[in-house]
């Protein structure tokens, strides 16, 4: 099979629409997932069971449900109710809600890593619990667990090319219809795999190093 450097000139502006709406939505999608995580997180640490045992239901029902089938519940479902968003909203909405119930568990083993010893000198100091978390706990927790953080961005990077089974053209969709249109598919899916992992592997090279320099 002869390579096409022609069918590959012809795809890359397609390639860098499918870039950039690729980066959208890890940007987007990792901002809910990172916010929400530090919800769920908090909100199971509340002495309240009514409030502990609903969010335990709704994360664990997220966490055990494949990414694509809350994409087409979104997507499909949704309007039925009388919401209705773009294509790539709804897959950055689906990302970020399916990754949160991840960066949830982060953030609570990065809580419960924090010595109680600063719980009580928080206490010793008189510091309201606003500012014992704020000031306190979460600075020395969220620090921990940057590289774990980390790590389920490259994942939410790789799961990108699902947002394509709601129509959003990301890198893989572009590729996709482009390769359907003009019956050449080695080129396009080739320049996107390499993409992948000119994106993931210095990326993870990048957390390697944080991770050392935060442990020291």
């Amino acid at each position: 099979m002869k390579w096409d450097w022609g069918a590959v000139r012809d795809f890359m502006p397609h390639f860098w629409d499918g870039l950039l709406v690729t980066l959208q939505a890890l940007a987007l999608g990792s901002l809910i997932s990172f916010a929400l995580g530090l919800v769920w997180a908090l909100l199971m640490r509340t002495p309240s069971r009514w409030v502990r045992w609903p969010v335990r239901i709704v994360t664990e029902f997220i966490r055990d449900t494949p990414l694509l089938v809350q994409l087409f519940f979104l997507f499909y479902v949704l309007p039925e109710w009388g919401l209705t968003f773009s294509a790539l909203t709804t897959g950055v909405i689906a990302i970020g809600l399916h990754y949160s119930t991840y960066t949830m568990q982060v953030y609570r083993a990065g809580i419960e890593a924090v010595p109680a010893g600063q719980w009580e000198a928080a206490t010793a100091l008189s510091l309201s619990m606003r500012r014992t978390w704020t000031v306190v706990i979460l600075p020395q927790a969220i620090r921990r667990v940057v590289p774990a953080l980390g790590n389920y961005v490259i994942s939410m990077l790789k799961d990108t090319p699902l947002l394509m089974a709601i129509t959003v053209l990301d890198m893989l969709g572009e590729a996709r219809l482009f390769s359907q249109q003009h019956f050449q598919f080695t080129e396009p899916l080739t320049v996107i795999g390499v993409a992948f992992v000119l994106i993931s592997y210095p990326a993870s090279l990048l957390l390697r190093a944080l991770e050392r320099r935060l442990v020291r």
